[in-house]
């Protein structure tokens, strides 16, 4: 089977070629008759060497070698990593992951996903965005934690049928963080002023430059809780445990042994312990693709807007891995 899968890719590959030269050749050479040999020669070189990603791939999706689709959620959670214009994201770019998942479960190779995980969490509604998309993939999803799968990396394995750590694993962290910073006495000595102009009286509410009212602090602490009873439900449901389970956490994070025997990961092992597991669910081995962002130009300039929002956050996890916990995050 493997050696017929392996013909049927280079015949494929070869007559692709050949068609890509054909046509190379024809537009460039047989049809123009003012352009030179010589710079003929040179655009159906061009030409070739851009056809034949396209011919790669549409080989590659007739005819795949992979059976299971692999993608990652590595740093910070944000909506688009938070690299600069023109750089990469230095974090997980939640719509490029969704891309990554989306493109996968279209994949005609692609019977089971994995999820590597190595996150402290980040931002919310990306982070909800990611594991929606797994729960949207065909077949079965299987995630694995590296360092650390901590809040919004949790919120993401929990949409996953499974979860896999290593004993030295950080895992856990199931809260929300909601931080401001106060700078109101800093601005008095300065001899800045704030005044308010605003329509709606919870509008500033959080302002760094005023003083936080007890109502305000009730108004923003309460926004706080309603994030936490999501992600406990989400948790919950997807982990199959008992909502008051994970509120007696209290947020703290657990290394992979205790994590498995309070059922916040179902085994403890390494990638190749995975890989069988997803090849006992598939009944076949597994071959795996790794499927990276296909970030385009629009894509690159949106990377370093600015963003506020709460956030599934690093908390404790963030500090022993060196991650910086943003500000409004949880």
């Amino acid at each position: 089977m493997r050696l017929l899968t392996a013909l049927t890719r280079v015949v494929g590959f070869v007559l692709g070629l050949a068609v890509v030269v054909f046509a190379g050749w024809f537009l460039f050479l047989r049809y123009p008759t003012s352009l030179t040999d010589l710079l003929g020669v040179v655009l159906v070189l061009l030409f070739v060497l851009a056809g034949l990603r396209g011919v790669s791939n549409a080989v590659d999706a007739l005819v795949p070698t992979h059976n299971v689709a692999e993608v990652a959620v590595e740093g910070p959670i944000t909506r688009d990593g938070g690299g600069g214009i023109g750089s990469a994201p230095v974090g997980a770019a939640a719509d490029d992951i969704v891309e990554q998942i989306e493109r996968a479960d279209a994949d005609r190779g692609a019977e089971a996903l994995l999820v590597k995980l190595n996150t402290p969490g980040g931002e919310i509604v990306p982070s909800q965005d990611i594991r929606l998309a797994i729960e949207r993939f065909d077949g079965p999803a299987i995630a694995y934690a590296t360092d650390t799968c901590a809040s919004g990396g949790y919120e993401i394995a929990s949409g996953c049928d499974e979860l896999w750590a290593r004993e030295g694993s950080i895992v856990g962290s199931i809260g929300v963080i909601g931080s401001r910073v106060t700078v109101d006495d800093l601005a008095d000595r300065l001899g800045v002023e704030y005044e308010q102009l605003t329509a709606g009286e919870y509008k500033d509410a959080g302002n760094p430059l005023k003083e936080l009212e007890d109502d305000e602090r009730e108004y923003l602490q309460g926004l706080i809780d309603d994030y936490y009873d999501q992600f406990v439900a989400g948790v919950a449901d997807g982990r199959d445990l008992d909502a008051e389970t994970i509120r007696d956490t209290e947020a703290r994070i657990y290394l992979g042994e205790e994590a498995l025997e309070l059922g916040l990961v179902d085994e403890l092992g390494t990638r190749s312990d995975v890989l069988e597991r997803v090849e006992a669910e598939l009944g076949t081995e597994a071959t795996v693709r790794e499927f990276q962002p296909s970030r385009g130009l629009t894509g690159r300039l949106q990377a370093g807007t600015q963003r506020v929002a709460y956030a599934l956050g690093a908390g404790v996890a963030g500090t022993l891995t060196d991650d910086e916990t943003p500000l409004g995050k949880w």
